[in-house]
Formats: structure tokens, C-alpha cells, sequence
């Protein structure tokens, strides 16, 4: 169906085609995003702008047909129904799985959209094509009104920073384009709104089947006065305006040097302008120095702006490298390594409070650790709510502390400074998204003492290399017995020893804590840090304890100095564990007395590449006591 009052432009000459293909490609990019509940009728729409804006430019797209053998480019006849053939099969499944983008172009401007599930449980996808957007159009069934998910996903395009919102207040052909109820359901919207600080609102009645109200006004609205979707999708101020204005900031990509005379550090300009002779400095060590040339592939430029990559060169030597930040001088961002962020879990496995991620911020790639959450946010109601940890599509804020300063801004403020991912170590996978709030303040009050008595020291006076010898293995597998016969030996050799048993520091330190993953997750952490400090004062550590996740012994792996961590696997089969059950664990276990048990419904990781390995269906306690204390350096 053809819009009303669809607006056809002349058609370029085919003399002038190649003048009109460059000036199609020096137009602005707006990247959108369409979101509500299900059946609100968003591929609908999308099918609906991408046959409008068609519609406007077929005599351009018949031209470029005509000239085809020229430029090697060739027109195409597309009709609605072939628009959105596309997402066909996710309405014949009543849902949509992930996030479709689809592109096209008005005279004025081009155009990405991404169309977002409307179900809770597709949050993530809702998100991440969200994250690139500078506009929502959220859209509500005039016959439905503002619904929960309506609520949901306003509150989701509010987190991330979406300024520019269209309320689009679809299929008004079915109430009979009802002013009174575009404009209850407009009210009803911004009272929401208010209360989550939303700005910016452009309310809108339109039919997406009918095309009214999307590249042209309806004469069935006459009460209507702004403009139609497309119009305002083509003046709406972009982000790169408002980017340009702000102080100069370069996340570095990688370093180009291809000879000795030549060094320069190539990104994309992620926020406002750079000069040669301009005064910049590279965070996060803090180096200040001077641009000497701004380079590209088609010359020196006297001018670079937020969104063009580059390759900038300094007037000194710096250490700069993948990953720093070049910042104007008198105006750079912060660097900390513990903040308050809001995060995204994306994962179907919860999140485990202490264990590490990578964390990847632009360039940046630090080790990141997230405590236990403050709260969690239920984004229907917006109430806080108390939780220990993040499932799949939650959204909570808890702190995050990093192995390294990390160069940052508010998310408020910069979201290529303050969007960040996290990765599991292990599978590699993208976790959660977040958004950074604030340093916190201890960051940058606490400092390294340095003491005069090294560990060096420490070790020289004991006459012996600190080490941690990691017993890991199921209940029951003799890690404890093992452990305790490994001690005596090396008493008797004179060493300096202290063994941290799991059983004997859940009486203490580990008394708060549970058997969740979560919990254990805790518990590995602390016997790590206890285990560095004591290795610190030049002790030999042994510790037992069944550390069922490979990332946690990893983590405590990192605390140490190289060649100082040796891991044990203490290798039984469950069988064989569970026949001995001294502590009558696994039997409780069996009855369903006691949870999150290791072997039964508990998993338990075991070491791919172990220092030492001890199969105790071959050896007796005491021959693998010899074995280990044999293989010490």
C-alpha cells in the first residue's frame, strides 16, 4: 500500500550518477532502534520505512538501473510485501529469537535499525542493540495502551542513554484514529517517564500497515501537528554534534611503526578534536606531549573530529601503547581500579560474586573481579531489591575492582569511556554488560606500602623458595590426608611450613560462608589471598581444599609469583570417593540433606594440565606424599 501524499524527488541524471553515488555516501548515519511489547508491531513498521523510504528514491533507483553497466551497480524492484519477507518467520513463531538490523536511506540520510525482541527473557539482545542506538521508537498498541514491557524497555533505552525517544502510538487505524486515546496513552507514557527521568519525548499516531503518519502526514489526523516518523528520523541531531564539543579523547587501537622514522598511535577519535601543536596527554601512565602530525591514507589532515580514525604522531617519546587513552591535557578523564557499575547479566549461568572476568572497556583489557550485588533493580515496578547474585536478564549494580587502572568516564557521560563488557576467561563468552558510575573513593586513598623487609628476605632467612601446593580433588579423594603427610615430610627436611585445611578454615575466616557456587567461589579467594601473604614471609603453603572451578584455581594461580603455584589434582573417581565418605557427606547428599554437594549436584572442574598428578587407584597416601615432596624445587 502506497503512503498518502508519498513525495517523489527528480531522479538524478545518468550523466550525474557518480557525483550522486559520492554524495549518498557523505550523508549522516542515524542508528536506531525499534522496541515495545510483542505485537506491537514493530517489523511491521520496519517494513513499512524501508518500502517508504524506497518509494521516495524509485526514480533514483531506476536511474542507477539504467546506468548499471557503467558503474556495475544494478536497480532493484522491491515491493512491501518482499520488504518484509524477512521476518516472516519469527511472526509464523509468534517471537523473535534475536535482533534483526536492516539499512536504508532517505534523500537526507542513511539509516541502520535494529528491531528488538519484546519478550523479558530476550533482555540481552534487547540491549545490545541498544547499545549502538541514538534513538528508540518504542511502540505502543493504541488498543493495548503502555504495558509492562513498555515500562521495561523504556526503562532499559533510559539506562543506556538513548536521549532521543519517539513514543510511537501504533495501529491508531483500529481505534478509528481516536485522538482522546493517543492522548490518554501519551499522558499515562510521560508520567512513566518522569519517574525514571526520561527526556526528549516525540509522541507520534501512526499505523505501520497503513503508512500513516510515516513518510507523510494522515488526513485522518488532522489534530496531529508534528512531524511524520521519517521526517523526524532525518532532523533529529546526531551524536557526533554533541561528541565534537566535548574534550579530545583517542582510545588507542594499535601501534603503526613500520620504520625507525616513523611512530604513530592509530584509533577512532571516540569524542572531540585534534590539532597538530594541540597538548595532549596518554593515560594512563600520564605522559604529556604534543601532536606533531595527524595521519590517514589519503594525507596529513589539519583537522581530525570525533568518528574519523586516524594515526597520530607525537612530538616526544612516550610509553603509549594498545589500550592507553590520548586525552587533551588540560582536560583528561580519570583512571581507578574499583568502581560502582550497574550490570547486565547476559549469561545463562548465574553470576559468581569473586570470581574474575576479563574486562574489556574500548581497547582497554584488564582482569576484573565483581563483588556480591547491592541491589538488584525489577524493572517493572523499579524497586530495589536484595539479592546475592545476578541470573540471566537481571540488572543489578555491585562494585568491580580491576588488576590494573582502567581509563574511564561515567557512562553518563561517554559511553565509548563507560560501556564495558565482561568475558568468562575460560569459554570466552560475553557475560554481562555494564556501565560505570564513579571511581570509588578508597581507589585512590589506598596505596602499595612499601616495607624494607622483602619476601626475598623473608625467604632467605628460612632458607627456602615460598611455594603453594594446591591439593584439588572431590570429597573424599584423600587431599586432606595427603596434604597432612606431605607437611610432616617436609618438617622432618627442615622447611618452614602451614597447611590451610577447607574443613578447618570454614571454622573462621570462612565461618559466614556457604557451599553456593557463589560462596565458593568466596571461599577459594580468601584461602588466596591468605595463601599470598603467607608466601610473602617465605612459607611453603599447603593447602586442601576441593576448589571445584578451574577459574577460581586460575585466579589464585595469578596471585602468585611465577613458579611459586603448583597444582595437585588428587585424582579418584566418584566411586571410589563415595565409598569411603568417612564424613557420611556423600550419603546426606544422596537423601537430599545436603545441597550443592560436589560430585552429586555440584560440577567439579577438573585440572587440564596439573603440576603433579596423583592417581590414588595406583598409589597409597604415603607413596604420593613421596611423589609430591619429590618433585619440589
Amino acid at each position: 500500500m502506497s503512503p498518502p501524499h508519498a513525495y517523489h524527488p527528480p531522479a538524478p541524471a545518468a550523466a550525474d550518477i557518480e557525483s550522486y553515488l559520492e554524495a549518498q555516501q557523505r550523508k549522516s548515519l542515524l542508528r536506531f532502534i525499534t522496541c515495545g511489547s510483542v505485537d506491537d508491531g514493530k517489523s511491521t513498521l520496519i517494513g513499512r520505512l524501508l518500502y517508504d523510504s524506497k518509494m521516495i528514491f524509485e526514480d533514483q533507483l531506476a536511474a542507477l538501473a539504467a546506468d548499471s553497466a557503467r558503474i556495475g551497480t544494478q536497480g532493484q524492484n522491491l515491493d512491501f510485501a518482499l520488504l518484509v519477507d524477512g521476518l516472516a518467520a519469527e511472526r509464523e513463531q509468534g517471537i523473535t529469537i534475536d535482533v534483526a538490523y536492516r539499512y536504508f536511506a532517505t534523500e537526507r540520510r542513511k539509516f541502520i535499525v535494529a528491531d528488538t525482541p519484546g519478550h523479558e527473557q530476550y533482555t540481552r539482545n534487547m540491549v545490545t542493540g541498544a547499545s549502538t542506538a541514538e534513538l528508540a521508537v518504542i511502540l505502543v498498541d493504541a488498543r493495548l495502551g503502555v504495558l509492562t514491557q513498555t515500562r521495561r524497555h523504556s526503562y532499559l533505552v533510559q539506562l543506556l542513554g538513548i536521549g532521543n525517544i519517539v513514543l510511537a502510538v501504533n495501529k491508531m487505524d483500529l481505534v478509528g484514529f481516536d485522538q482522546t486515546r493517543f492522548e490518554t496513552i501519551v499522558g499515562e507514557y510521560r508520567e512513566f517517564a518522569e519517574r525514571i527521568g526520561m527526556r526528549g519525548i516525540v509522541a507520534m499516531p501512526i499505523s505501520g500497515l497503513r503508512g500513516d503518519n510515516i513518510a507523510a502526514r494522515s488526513q485522518l489526523t488532522p489534530w496531529y501537528r508534528g512531524p511524520t516518523l521519517l521526517e523526524h528520523l532525518e532532523t533529529v541531531p546526531l551524536a557526533t554534534d554533541a561528541q565534537q564539543a566535548r574534550p579530545l579523547r583517542m582510545p588507542v587501537q594499535w601501534v603503526n611503526r613500520p620504520n625507525h622514522e616513523f611512530r604513530g598511535y592509530s584509533g577512532l577519535i571516540a569524542a572531540g578534536s585534534v590539532r597538530p601543536g594541540d597538548a595532549v596527554r596518554v593515560l594512563p601512565a600520564g605522559g604529556a606531549t604534543r601532536i606533531s602530525r595527524i595521519v590517514t591514507l589519503d594525507g596529513d589532515l589539519p583537522e581530525a573530529v570525533a568518528g574519523q580514525s586516524v594515526t597520530l604522531c607525537f612530538a616526544d617519546e612516550l610509553d603509549c601503547s594498545r589500550g592507553c587513552v590520548i586525552a587533551r591535557a588540560d582536560d583528561p578523564p580519570e583512571a581507578a581500579d574499583q568502581f560502582e557499575a550497574t550490570i547486565v547479566w547476559m549469561a545463562d549461568e548465574e553470576m559468581l560474586p569473586g570470581r574474575t572476568y576479563w574486562l574489556k572497556l574500548g581497547t582497554q583489557t584488564v582482569t576484573a573481579q565483581v563483588q556480591a550485588p547491592k541491589y538488584q533493580v525489577n524493572v517493572n515496578t523499579l524497586e530495589h531489591l536484595a539479592a546475592r547474585t545476578l541470573e540471566l536478564n537481571a540488572i543489578g549494580v555491585a562494585n568491580i575492582s580491576t588488576d590494573q587502572p582502567l581509563v574511564f568516564e561515567p557512562y553518563g557521560q561517554s559511553r565509548e569511556l563507560g560501556g564495558f563488557i565482561l568475558i568468562d576467561k575460560l569459554s570466552n563468552a560475553t557475560v554481562a554488560a555494564g556501565l560505570l558510575h564513579f571511581a570509588l573513593r578508597r581507589a585512590s586513598n589506598i596505596h602499595w606500602q612499601q616495607l624494607d623487609v622483602t619476601r626475598e628476605l623473608h625467604a632467605q632467612l628460612k632458607h627456602q623458595k615460598p611455594a603453594v601446593l594446591w591439593f584439588t580433588g572431590l570429597s573424599g579423594a584423600g587431599k586432606s590426608t595427603i596434604a597432612n603427610l606431605v607437611e610432616k615430610r617436609l618438617v622432618r627436611m627442615n622447611r618452614h611450613t602451614f597447611l590451610l585445611d577447607g574443613d578447618n578454615v570454614r571454622h573462621g575466616l570462612n565461618r559466614d560462608l556457604g557451599f553456593s557456587d557463589a560462596d565458593r567461589v568466596e571461599n577459594i579467594r580468601r584461602v588466596g589471598e591468605v595463601a599470598r601473604l603467607m608466601t610473602d614471609a617465605g612459607l611453603i603453603v599447603i593447602t586442601a581444599f576441593i576448589s571445584p572451578f578451574r577459574a577460581e584455581r586460575a585466579l589464585v594461580r595469578q596471585m602468585m609469583a611465577p613458579g611459586e603455584f603448583l597444582e595437585i589434582h588428587i585424582d579418584s573417581t566418584l566411586a571410589a570417593a563415595e565409598a569411603r565418605d568417612v564424613k557420611g557427606l556423600y550419603r546426606k547428599a544422596r537423601a537430599g540433606q545436603l545441597k550443592n554437594f560436589t560430585g552429586i549436584d555440584s560440577p567439579y572442574e577438573a585440572p587440564l594440565a596439573p603440576e603433579i598428578h596423583i592417581d590414588t587407584a595406583r598409589l597409597s597416601a604415603e607413596e604420593a606424599a613421596e611423589l609430591i615432596v619429590s618433585r619440589l624445587p
